[in-house]
């Protein structure tokens, strides 16, 4: 397996597939997955022609389980210190929900030449929970009831989610897949019980308004009405605005993990924003436009 190890002495596990010279792809996981939560997208774009790369933030899957650094900083830290050992130019970065902030809080400090293009996907900016100055965000009980959750049985809390909200299964009419829900179970269960307790703040309070503000690459963002886990109306829209060269792609009726669900939608598009091509039509997508700041 392979590793690099940070400044602070933590092990980053990483995947590295496709030829050195290909324009690299990285990917950033959700909370509280591991890189495999990217397998489809991995194989698809290496199949393009692309060098991919995905790695485990520290705290989950096979990294370090840290005390310390559980965090956007040192997440977004983290990153740097791979792209620099990999020696990465030119990269895009795609975030899905977690990962969609420390993209952002990556990208905003990220040497030019480092980075091309970034995607938001389903993902935690500007801002998650509802505070005075985001109105519309989700009450901090919310995040209590994850953390209290999680503290009296991760086990369960890991089959509760991915078998409800995450992938939608809890909709009427919904196709459930035991896989999905059980792969789900099986990274969350690797990593570190503290790590993910500490994440559920990072992910949540995080503010990337700032992040958004200062990133000029061309940025695509992706987001579901039918978000349940991060609700549409306060990220992805409002993530499109703050951004200098945001697209916005809305989906009707998807869930939070579409790119599991769906990754036929989600890999077209995607590979059509690295192309520089127009969208592709699908009956999910409500739209897709560059975002008005």
């Amino acid at each position: 397996m392979s590793f690099i190890t940070t400044k602070d002495g933590t092990e980053i596990f990483y995947k590295d597939w496709g030829p050195k010279s290909a324009q690299p792809i990285v990917f950033h996981h959700g909370w509280p997955l591991s890189a495999d939560d990217w397998d489809n997208q991995m194989l698809f774009f290496l199949a393009q022609g692309f060098r991919v790369i995905a790695h485990d933030r520290r705290g989950h899957g096979r990294s370090s389980q840290t005390s310390e650094g559980n965090e956007m900083d040192t997440y977004a830290a983290d990153v740097a210190e791979m792209v620099e050992a990999l020696d990465l130019l030119g990269a895009i970065h795609i975030g899905h929900s977690t990962g969609g902030g420390e993209v952002a809080h990556y990208v905003a400090r990220a040497e030019p030449e480092r980075v091309a293009k970034a995607v938001l996907l389903e993902a935690v900016p500007p801002v998650m929970v509802k505070k005075e100055s985001n109105p519309g965000g989700t009450p901090i009980e919310a995040f209590d009831g994850y953390r209290a959750a999680l503290a009296a049985n991760r086990a369960q809390l890991y089959i509760d989610i991915p078998a409800g909200p995450f992938y939608g299964f809890n909709r009427p009419g919904a196709k459930v897949s035991e896989g999905l829900i059980r792969n789900w179970w099986r990274q969350g269960m690797m990593g570190s019980t503290k790590a993910h307790y500490e994440c559920i703040k990072a992910f949540s309070e995080t503010d990337f308004t700032e992040d958004l503000k200062k990133i000029e690459v061309p940025v695509l963002v992706i987001h579901s009405e039918d978000d349940q886990i991060v609700p549409y109306a306060d990220a992805g829209p409002l993530s499109a605005k703050l951004l200098r060269n945001g697209t916005l792609r809305t989906y009707k009726n998807l869930p939070h993990g579409v790119a599991q669900t769906h990754p036929d939608i989600v890999n077209a598009d995607l590979l059509a924003f690295i192309r520089d091509e127009e969208l592709p039509a699908n009956p999910e997508a409500a739209s897709a436009m560059p975002a008005m700041g």
